[in-house]
């Protein structure tokens, strides 16, 4: 019995590690092995744009294909990898790169729940010490009761 779940096991993880294999066709890889390796490298870092949770690299979506294509025209052409990465990111935008470059915009995005945060906090603290601080209002005096129950007798 061990020996068949251990068997099956072997097979599914077989059969997951070797997805991604299926992801590109034969027909785009470089015969050049160092600017197969760059491509790879290249489209394991863009999003897929239809997937958007997989690597351009991991997707079989026609967009995917199109991109790692066109990744690997540009690096035929002579293109450096920041350059190839430029040129996707000018037309695709930032959200095509799965780990964003640091900007004002992501320092920004990332930052402002804990700044919003500590904002608040600063805010509860300011106005419970400021309430904690004013004056209590005094009792009333005797006359000051007996006056007052007279006009609500009225």
């Amino acid at each position: 019995m061990r020996e068949v779940v251990a068997g099956l096991t072997l097979l599914l993880v077989l059969m997951f590690t070797s997805w991604p294999a299926f992801a590109f066709n034969p027909d785009e890889v470089l015969k050049d092995p160092v600017l197969e390796q760059r491509a790879r490298n290249l489209t394991s870092q863009l999003r897929c744009m239809v997937c958007q949770n997989q690597s351009i690299d991991d997707s079989n979506a026609e967009l995917a294909r199109d991109l790692r294509v066109l990744v690997r025209e540009r690096l035929v052409q002579g293109d450096s990898d920041k350059a190839v990465i430029d040129y996707v990111v000018s037309r695709y935008g930032e959200f095509v790169l799965l780990k964003p470059r640091l900007s004002l915009r992501t320092v920004l995005l990332w930052g402002a729940p804990i700044g919003l945060t500590l904002a608040g906090i600063f805010a509860v603290f300011v106005f419970s010490r400021r309430r904690a601080t004013q004056e209590r209002p005094q009792k009333l005096s005797a006359e000051e009761e007996e006056r007052i129950r007279n006009l609500i007798e009225k």
